[in-house]
């Protein structure tokens, strides 16, 4: 089912020769420039009509009423609120600490440069509703915005055909994190709606414009960001979910299968790549491929993720390339299932998460480990990092000098401003301190 790439006794750079799916959002973007311009132009009116052909669902009202959003709590199963309220406290407990604090540098005596971390004002926070239903993209979104201090959560999901709202599930998930502001839209009109604002059935309904859009999505709501881009922030371009396993001969060859197939679950376009030195543990693993992928519910969806061109089995001579490798391809997850896992974890350069040894399946990051699990895709983590409290803040720098600070450095600041042939800068401060 998985193809095979075979590096060993290969010098070359991986990047080229690594499985990868391929998405255009270039194009995506053009396709749906129209729907992002209608929203722009026509609010309301524009989000109606794509909702009712992408969707089939013909909205009456834009925002989801508060009190559909707490019948969706109270009506929850148990077990799920459980397992949400687990994940909820988990996350908050990890995200706590990366709050940052103010810090004032005295650069010289009179002269101080402080930085202020401060949170995003009004933030848009998209949860995914195709496939699958994503309750728990809600709280990996919403809990690290509510720790940086953002004043105005909004979320946006796709309204199901049955209720004209978005699934119970994320509903129940937005008032157990207190969230009251939801919208019944999805797909690029969803984020239109966000970045420029729209107004609703009635003087109650509207959609004030955010200042951030983060949350994944698939190609159409990628591409509508990047038309967004710059009028608001973003989180990322979020393509295809990508897990890559790094093993060796210790690795349980059921465990690699299962993890490989978590993934392939999500979407056809999903990838499963697996790197090892082992010939013996890619054949084993191939063998309970066989077995597995037949028997999980979405099979079919499965078996397209595994045998794309997207996912493989990648032979390495030994962990050492096998590491290079890996950074090379700079999964969304990286699993390192290894002798000495830790120790070969903490030389990866590149991935959006690392998990750990036998027990830190990426579905445990997916849901309850305390990490986040919206993190960077298709190379992007060699350079971006996964959603944090860092996400939703802004450091401003604040600068007081008195004035025998700026006289002390007045002559080098001179001498730049006329290098740079800008003598206007210099005159700025020969206005204060003479000279």
């Amino acid at each position: 089912m998985l193809t095979r790439i075979d590096l060993r006794g290969s010098s070359r750079d991986p990047r080229g020769l690594l499985p990868r799916a391929q998405l255009d959002v270039t194009a995506a973007a053009e396709a749906i420039r129209p729907i992002v311009e209608s929203v722009h132009a026509r609010g309301f009116a524009a989000i109606r009509a794509a909702t009712e052909r992408f969707d089939g669902v013909r909205l009456e009202r834009l925002r989801v009423p508060r009190a559909a959003i707490a019948a969706a709590a109270e009506a929850l199963d148990l077990q799920v609120r459980a397992a949400l309220e687990e994940s909820i406290r988990r996350a908050r407990k990890v995200h706590a600490d990366q709050r940052r604090a103010d810090v004032t540098t005295q650069v010289v005596p009179g002269g101080t440069v402080t930085e202020r971390w401060v949170p995003v004002s009004r933030v848009g926070l998209y949860v995914p509703g195709g496939l699958a239903m994503y309750p728990s993209t809600v709280v990996m979104n919403a809990v690290p915005a509510q720790i940086a201090g953002v004043a105005a959560l909004v979320v946006a999901s796709p309204p199901q055909k049955e209720t004209g709202l978005p699934d119970s599930r994320v509903l129940a998930a937005c008032a157990l994190l207190g969230v009251d502001e939801v919208y019944s839209v999805g797909g690029a009109q969803a984020i239109a709606m966000l970045g420029y604002g729209s107004e609703g059935a009635d003087a109650g309904d509207g959609c004030v414009p955010v200042d951030m859009i983060t949350g994944p999505g698939n190609i159409w709501v990628t591409a509508a960001k990047r038309l967004l881009r710059g009028r608001v922030g973003i989180d990322a371009e979020a393509g295809p979910t990508e897990i890559a396993v790094l093993a060796d001969d210790t690795a349980d060859p059921v465990h690699v299968a299962a993890d490989l197939i978590s993934q392939a679950e999500h979407d056809p376009l999903a990838a499963s790549v697996l790197v090892t030195p082992s010939v013996r543990l890619a054949d084993a693993v191939d063998e309970a491929l066989a077995r597995l992928v037949p028997a999980t519910k979405h099979s079919e969806r499965v078996a397209q993720a595994l045998s794309g061109p997207q996912s493989g089995v990648v032979l390495v001579d030994d962990l050492e390339q096998g590491l290079r490798v890996v950074d090379a391809y700079a999964a969304e997850h990286l699993e390192i299932q290894t002798e000495g896992a830790r120790e070969v974890a903490l030389r990866v350069r590149n991935a959006g998460a690392v998990f750990v040894g036998p027990y830190s399946p990426v579905s445990l990051g997916d849901y309850c480990a305390g990490s986040n699990h919206v993190l960077p895709t298709g190379g992007c983590a060699r350079h971006s990092s996964g959603l944090s409290v860092q996400t939703f803040l802004r450091g401003i720098h604040l600068v007081e000098y008195d004035e025998a600070a700026l006289r002390d450095v007045a002559h080098h600041v001179v001498t730049l401003a006329t290098v740079e042939d800008l003598p206007a800068h210099g005159d700025a401060v020969r206005a204060r301190v003479g000279g």
